[in-house]
C-alpha cells in the first residue's frame, strides 16, 4: 500500500513525533508497503543524503512552535504527483495540513489523523490561548474529512475536548518503538556520568514550559542521595540554570544538552529512574518512558489527569506517579526508590516484559494498516463490508492493551486469582511447560504483588476494575479467550490445588466431549460427599466431583459461558454444568489427583454460613431447571 505521512519534522530532529514516524516508517517498508513522508525542514540537517522517499519543505518562520512556510502546498501537490499515495496520514498537531483542505489531489484520499496531542489552550503560554481558537476552525474542518482518527492512549481520548464530535471515528493505537533502534548496552559503558554514591536519575525531554522539569531539579536538589542528569534543549534551559544556581546543586544536577542517539541510550541503560514531572495535557504519551523501559528502567511520572503517561506508566506495576508540582512528594518518592534497590528491580522487569508484549512497532504498523483499509472501503461507499480488525481490543495486562489475535488452535489457561502471590507463579510455570497453552490471570482486586508475580512468570493479566468473584473472574477470562480466536479455555485455581500435569488428559477427553470435569472425589470431607450425592439427585448428573474449577470447555461452551444468562450464576459448578446441559452439551469426567491448598481459604466453603447460603442457592437452582424426562 502506498501511503504519504505528513509530519511535523523527521530524524535527526529531536523529538517523540519524530522519533516515532521514523521507526513507523521503517516497519511499514519491512512489510511490504511503500511510505512515504513530507515534513517541514529544520537544523541541523543530517550530513548523510535523504532517502528518496522523504520530502523536506522550506520554513519562512516559527509561530508559538509552529513551522510556518507558503510553498507547503505546491510540496503537497508534488507529493502526491510523485507518489501517488492510496492514503493521506496526517499527524497532528501541525497547522501545514490544512492546505490539503484546499487542494483537489488531496481531498481525492482517503485520511488518516494521527493525534499526537491535543492543542492546549495552556495557562502557563497566553500566546497559546489568544491563538487557538483560529486554529481550532481548520483543525475541526480536518477531523470532519477524516475517515478515521488514531488516538495514542484510550485515557487521552477520555479526557479529549476536542475529539469529543468525533469518538464514533477514533481508533486508539498506542505508539510503538523499532526494537532495533535501542541496541543492548554493555554492562557499564555510560556509567561515567554518574556518581556511585548517589540515586541515578534521568530525565530527556525538550526544555520546554510543560514538560515540568523545574519540579524535578528542585525535587532532586532538596536531596543528597540523588543525582540528576537533564537531558535536552530548549527555551527554558536558562531558566532552569537559574534554578540550580539558586540551588546550590551544581555538584548534582547536570543539564546534559541534547545527545546522539547512541549516547542517550547509554544513558537510558546505565540510569537507575527515569523521571516525567509533566504538568500538562500537552504531553500526551512520553515515548521516552517506552524507550526506557525497554532498557528495564523504573518510571516516575506525574500523575496528571487525561494524559496518556498513566497508560504507559501504571501506578504500581512499572512505574509511581506522584503529585504534579508537588517537589517534597517527588523528593519522597526518589528517595524510597533510592532506600529500596528491589523495588526498583522489579518495577523495571515489569516494563521490560510489557515493551517486548505490547510496544513494538511493527504491531503498530499492522493496525494502521487495517486502518488504511478501512478506510478505503469507507471512502468507496462499502464500510458495511469491512473486515473486523485483526485485534480491535488487543491483549495485555488490561483490556484495550497492545498485542495480537491468538492463532486458532491455542488453548488459552484462565486463572482467576485474589492475593495468591506466595504460589501463583508455580503453577503459571508448570502450565507453561505445555505447548500450544497461553496462561490468563483475571486479577479479582488482589492487595499483594499477585499480578506482578503473574507477569513475571510470562502470564498476561487483566485487573478487574471491581471485584467479581471467582466465577464473574473466570467468565472475563471465556470472554477474553472468544475475542482473541482461542480454541477452548481450561480454568483452575491458582492456589497450586490443581496439576498443570493432568492437562493431556482433559485436553485427550476433549476430542469427543464439549465439556471435561478433572475429578477427584476423594478431596471431599464425608459432608461434601453427602452433599454431592443430593445434588447428584436433584440433577439427574452422573458425575462424581460437581464442584471441581479443573475444567475444559470448547469454543462452542464458552460461547454460551460469556452470555448474560451464564452472568446470572454465583459458582462455577452446578449452575454452569446445568446451562451447558440444557444447551445439548456433551460433558465428561476424568479421574485425577489434587493437592491440598497451599495457603488461603476457600472463597465459597469459608464459613458455615456460607455453606448454608450455597446449599440454598444451589439447591433452588436445581430446583429451577428440574426436568423429570431427564431423569
Amino acid at each position: 500500500m502506498r501511503i504519504l505521512h505528513l509530519g511535523k519534522y523527521f530524524p535527526p530532529s529531536k523529538g517523540g513525533m519524530e522519533r516515532f514516524l521514523d521507526d513507523l516508517v521503517a516497519a511499514q517498508r519491512r512489510a511490504g508497503d511503500e511510505p512515504a513522508v513530507l515534513v517541514h525542514a529544520h537544523k541541523p540537517r543530517s550530513a548523510e543524503p535523504d532517502p528518496p522517499w522523504l520530502m523536506r519543505c522550506p520554513v519562512w518562520l516559527r509561530l508559538i512552535f509552529a513551522p510556518l512556510s507558503p510553498l507547503y502546498p505546491f510540496w503537497l501537490a508534488r507529493a502526491i504527483r510523485t507518489y501517488r499515495p492510496e492514503v493521506l496520514h496526517i499527524h497532528m498537531p501541525n497547522v501545514s495540513p490544512f492546505w490539503a483542505l484546499l487542494l483537489p489531489g488531496a481531498r481525492r484520499l482517503p485520511w488518516i489523523v494521527h493525534w499526537h496531542s491535543d492543542v492546549e489552550p495552556s495557562k502557563f503560554k497566553r500566546s497559546l490561548r489568544l491563538a487557538y481558537p483560529h486554529y481550532r476552525i481548520f483543525e475541526r474542518a480536518v477531523l470532519e474529512r477524516a475517515e478515521a482518527v488514531v488516538v495514542t492512549s484510550p485515557q487521552y481520548l477520555e479526557a479529549s475536548k476536542a475529539l469529543v464530535p468525533w469518538q464514533y471515528k477514533c481508533h486508539v493505537v498506542p505508539l510503538g518503538v523499532a526494537p532495533e533502534r535501542l541496541p543492548e548496552i554493555q554492562a557499564g559503558d555510560g556509567d561515567a556520568s554518574w556518581q556511585p554514591a548517589r540515586m541515578r536519575v534521568l530525565a530527556v525531554g525538550r526544555l520546554t514550559y510543560y514538560k515540568g522539569f523545574e519540579t524535578l531539579v528542585r525535587a532532586v536538589a532538596a536531596s543528597d542521595a540523588l543525582q540528576l542528569v537533564l537531558v535536552g534543549h530548549g527555551e527554558e534551559r536558562a531558566s532552569l540554570e537559574a534554578v540550580v544556581a539558586q540551588t546550590g546543586a551544581w555538584e548534582h544536577i547536570t543539564l546534559a544538552g541534547e545527545l546522539d542517539d547512541a549516547a542517550l541510550c547509554r544513558m537510558l541503560a546505565s540510569c537507575d529512574v527515569l523521571c516525567l514531572p509533566s504538568c500538562e495535557r500537552t504531553e500526551a504519551f512520553g515515548l521516552v518512558l517506552v524507550e526506557a523501559m525497554r532498557y528495564g528502567k523504573p518510571l516516575v511520572v506525574s500523575d496528571l489527569p487525561g494524559s496518556g503517561m498513566a497508560y504507559v506508566a501504571r501506578q504500581g506495576q512499572n512505574a509511581i506517579a506522584v503529585r504534579v508540582g508537588d517537589e517534597s512528594a517527588w523528593t519522597a518518592a526518589l528517595e524510597g526508590l533510592a532506600r529500596h534497590p528491589a523495588q526498583r528491580q522489579i518495577l523495571g522487569q515489569l516494563g521490560r516484559e510489557r515493551f517486548a508484549r505490547e510496544f513494538d512497532v511493527a504491531q503498530v504498523a499492522a493496525r494502521l494498516h487495517w486502518l488504511y483499509q478501512l478506510a478505503l472501503r469507507m471512502r468507496a461507499g462499502d464500510a458495511a463490508h469491512v473486515d473486523a480488525a485483526p485485534s480491535d481490543e488487543l491483549p495485555g495486562d488490561d483490556a484495550g492493551e497492545a498485542g495480537s489475535a491468538a492463532p486458532a488452535a491455542r488453548l488459552l489457561a484462565v486463572i482467576p486469582a485474589l492475593n495468591e502471590a506466595a504460589c501463583i507463579g508455580e503453577v503459571i510455570a508448570q502450565v507453561r511447560q505445555h505447548t500450544g497453552v497461553d496462561v490468563l490471570v483475571v486479577d479479582d482486586g488482589s492487595t499483594d504483588d499477585t499480578a506482578a508475580v503473574a507477569i513475571l512468570n510470562g502470564a498476561r493479566v487483566l485487573r478487574a476494575p471491581l471485584w467479581q468473584g471467582a466465577w464473574g473472574a473466570i467468565q472475563t477470562g471465556i470472554r477474553y479467550a472468544l475475542r482473541h480466536g482461542y480454541s477452548g479455555v481450561v480454568t483452575l485455581d491458582a492456589d497450586g490445588q490443581h496439576e498443570p500435569a493432568h492437562l493431556p488428559r482433559l485436553l485427550e477427553a476433549s476430542r469427543t466431549a464439549d465439556v471435561v470435569i478433572a475429578a477427584c472425589p476423594s478431596r471431599g470431607s464425608r459432608l461434601r460427599q453427602l452433599a454431592w450425592r443430593y445434588f447428584r439427585l436433584l440433577t439427574g448428573f452422573g458425575i462424581e466431583d460437581l464442584t471441581s474449577g479443573f475444567r475444559y470447555y470448547s469454543a462452542r461452551a464458552c460461547r454460551i459461558l460469556q452470555t448474560r444468562e451464564a452472568t446470572l450464576l454465583d459458582y462455577q459448578d452446578i449452575g454452569v454444568l446445568l446451562l451447558l446441559r440444557s444447551a445439548r452439551l456433551s460433558i465428561a469426567e476424568v479421574p485425577v489427583e489434587m493437592n491440598a491448598r497451599r495457603s488461603g481459604a476457600s472463597r465459597v466453603f469459608f464459613s458455615w454460613w456460607t455453606v448454608a447460603r450455597y446449599m440454598i442457592e444451589t439447591s433452588l437452582l436445581c430446583l429451577a431447571r428440574w426436568d423429570p424426562r431427564r431423569r
